[in-house]
């Protein structure tokens, strides 16, 4: 866009394109990712450039097979999930459910964990990776309440109560591993077996049915937008590949590149909690 162009008029044309673009296409399936809720204080994994900030995440199979694992996992947890319980939705998050009530965009299909999308009034949201807000039990089967597992583990590890950790990304923190030594994991109240948030962890696959649930609705969908996300997971990257072949036009709004580029035909790099409620109002 020319250099000539104002920050405000750079981005009433960017909700312009955005809002004409969503005129045309009234079923739109939107993907969304990690850089929605930043601006609701809940850190993204990658920066501009698409590349991961900091160590690798913790792996599922690793957290089923070992117990170092799982402590440090749920201490980290423990100190890092308050921010993310406390975080409410943007204006990003409310333009997009105001978008669905007005029948202005399909479904959200969404990679983030925090159900923020449902706080904000969204009602057709798929998540894709689960809900950080369940534990499930990988004994019993049974599923709690993730405040539940919280006041298990204050009440279990009064030592860490209060401690001050620079907050990851899904209720992670960063606490140095010797503080773990003494750390006592939670366990199932019904059974005393092995807890998990009933996400899909880093080396997991979505399940088969939400898989095919999500591939349904691009299927039935007029195009794609992306929100927040660089794409570069296949599990949400695979969502463009799809609509690129299918002949199902891509928009995105997204700080930095995406894995995606070359498949899209709006690139909007604005920050979302400021797009997006420009295009509710365009589009009344």
């Amino acid at each position: 866009m020319s250099e000539g162009f104002t920050i405000t008029e750079r981005a009433e044309v960017f909700a312009e394109m955005l809002a004409a673009f969503l005129a045309r296409h009234p079923n739109t399936l939107v993907l969304t990712g990690a850089g929605l809720s930043t601006a609701s204080g809940i850190p993204d994994y990658r920066d501009r450039d698409g590349v991961r900030r900091g160590r690798q995440p913790i792996q599922g199979p690793e957290f089923r097979k070992l117990e170092a694992v799982r402590r440090r996992y749920w201490a980290r947890s423990m100190v890092g999930w308050p921010t993310l319980a406390q975080a409410r939705p943007n204006a990003g998050h409310a333009a997009l459910a105001a978008l669905e009530y007005a029948g202005r965009i399909g479904p959200v299909l969404t990679q983030n964990v925090d159900g923020l999308h449902q706080q904000a009034g969204s009602r057709a949201v798929l998540e894709l990776h689960g809900n950080i807000h369940t534990v499930v039990c990988l004994d019993c089967r049974t599923l709690m309440p993730r405040a539940l597992v919280q006041g298990m583990l204050e009440e279990a590890n009064p030592h860490l109560l209060g401690a001050m950790a620079v907050p990851l990304p899904d209720g992670d923190a960063q606490i140095e591993p010797e503080s773990l030594g003494d750390f006592t994991l939670p366990v199932c109240p019904h059974c005393g077996g092995t807890l998990m948030p009933d996400v899909v962890f880093f080396g997991d696959n979505v399940p088969p049915a939400r898989t095919a649930h999500a591939l349904a609705l691009m299927e039935a969908a007029d195009a794609l937008l992306v929100v927040g996300s660089s794409l570069m997971v296949f599990s949400g990257f695979r969502f463009c590949r799809m609509a690129a072949a299918a002949g199902k036009p891509i928009a995105a709004v997204n700080l930095g590149r995406t894995r995606a580029d070359d498949l899209i035909s709006i690139k909007i790099e604005d920050s979302a909690e400021q797009l997006l409620p420009q295009v509710v109002r365009l589009l009344g």
